[in-house]
């Protein structure tokens, strides 16, 4: 049997503005006859500004907050606190803020954190007691 050979419909033509328009003058580009790539931005960029911002203030509050601890065992625990209420804050200002603060609340409270378990395991490592019970 053979088969029919059907010839494939026509494209529609392309949408205005789509291709470039001729005539502009060759550009040293590989493939210049080609259409341009498009430019995607991000619509609300994240600056340094609202980061050191962000960082300050969780910084501020770890440092409210870790003043509370009368010894290391509630110092670390007022920092474990301090970095759960600053990561809900970073999570909701990314939801529905500014995500430049957000990022700068994470990364500030995620170093808080570590600096505190550093010292905890100091602590354990040299008196071989955990002093978080």
């Amino acid at each position: 049997m053979t088969d029919r050979q059907v010839s494939w419909p026509m494209a529609e033509p392309s949408p205005p503005g789509y291709l470039p328009p001729r005539g502009l003058p060759h550009s040293p580009m590989m493939f210049s006859g080609l259409p341009p790539r498009p430019v995607y931005r991000e619509p609300h960029p994240i600056t340094a500004g609202p980061v050191l911002a962000g960082m300050a203030a969780t910084a501020a509050w770890f440092v409210l907050f870790g003043s509370l601890g009368g010894d290391l065992g509630s110092y670390a625990w007022w920092t474990i606190g301090a970095a759960l209420v600053a990561w809900a804050v970073s999570a909701l200002l990314a939801l529905l803020g500014d995500r430049g603060v957000a990022v700068g609340v994470a990364v500030a409270s995620g170093l808080g954190l570590s600096l505190a378990m550093a010292f905890v395991a100091y602590r354990w490592t040299t008196t071989l007691d955990w002093p978080l019970w």
